[in-house]
């Protein structure tokens, strides 16, 4: 049914590997085939604008003018009020912009996850090929970006605010766990989307939801108790204000609810990589 031979760009480090524990199986497809999971991400971001005049300058230019679409709509239109932006500690485009940033990169998985395998048929039915690294390469083809937004972030606050907190060095920390929830999301998503095709149209909707049912608009003080449990349990409001706590406001981190939520997280990640390899069996057959 399969091929016997290796495809081209798939490392052959797997045949000197030692297994890893069990436990350790969500982090054993990076290790194994990282630089397979490298080139996939790279070819993944350079293919996104091949044909763009401006080329990656789009990954900068394309979250700036979304910013200001943004700005506009809710900081000059509504007038979202933020008790810091009536202090003058900053502008609304950069409280906003900390929102944007969390979720433009879970939203990103979210919405691509469902087609990942669909969109890659050719690995599934041709080649023997690590499967499981698709959605590691995708999530870190997102990690790029939001890198980028980090760097648009930075640029502004230091043209708008003059300065930068220095507690921002704790950022990676405060989105570490997500990448992990988002990779165990993706996983589920991506093997879930085989056998039901509908899901790629309710996740976008899913994903706008969370955008707007989080922080990332309006703080949580401003919406009425009877419907603060609903941005409590977007698992984006947390991590966006945490994010603001350490890119604003130079406060540390919540280091309880983070170690809580890495737990989480790593519960997701793991239950989405087995889900993940207990379906593909069938891949072949539904494709």
């Amino acid at each position: 049914m399969y091929a016997t031979e290796r495809p081209v760009g798939v490392d052959t480090m797997d045949r000197t590997f030692v297994p890893l524990p069990r436990m350790l199986a969500p982090i054993s497809a990076f290790i194994r085939h990282r630089a397979l999971t490298y080139q996939l991400a790279k070819r993944d971001v350079l293919g996104r604008y091949r044909g763009a005049s401006f080329g990656l300058l789009w990954s900068l230019m394309s979250p700036f003018l979304m910013l200001m679409v943004y700005t506009f709509a809710f900081g000059t239109v509504l007038k979202s009020k933020w008790p810091q932006l009536e202090a003058g500690h900053t502008h609304y485009s950069i409280i906003l912009f900390v929102g944007v940033i969390v979720h433009s990169f879970f939203a990103e998985c979210l919405t691509r996850s469902p087609g990942l395998v669909v969109s890659n048929q050719n690995f599934v039915k041709r080649v023997i090929f690590p499967l499981e690294v698709l959605p590691v390469s995708m999530v870190f083809s997102a990690l790029f970006h939001l890198c980028t937004n980090i760097l648009i972030f930075i640029v502004l606050r230091l043209l708008l605010d003059g300065d930068v907190a220095w507690t921002m060095v704790f950022a990676p920390i405060v989105l570490l766990p997500l990448f992990i929830l988002t990779l165990g999301v993706a996983w589920f998503l991506a093997s879930a989307g085989v056998y039901f095709r509908d899901i790629g149209q309710i996740v976008s909707v899913l994903a706008t939801a969370m955008f707007f049912l989080s922080s990332a608009m309006l703080p949580i003080e401003v919406i009425p108790e009877s419907y603060r449990w609903v941005f409590f349990i977007n698992p984006l409001t947390f991590i966006i204000d945490q994010a603001r706590n350490v890119m604003l406001w130079q406060e540390f981190p919540d280091w309880s609810g983070l170690g809580l939520y890495c737990l989480l997280a790593l519960c997701v990640a793991y239950l989405g990589h087995a889900f993940f390899e207990k379906t593909r069996r069938g891949f072949a057959d539904v494709l």
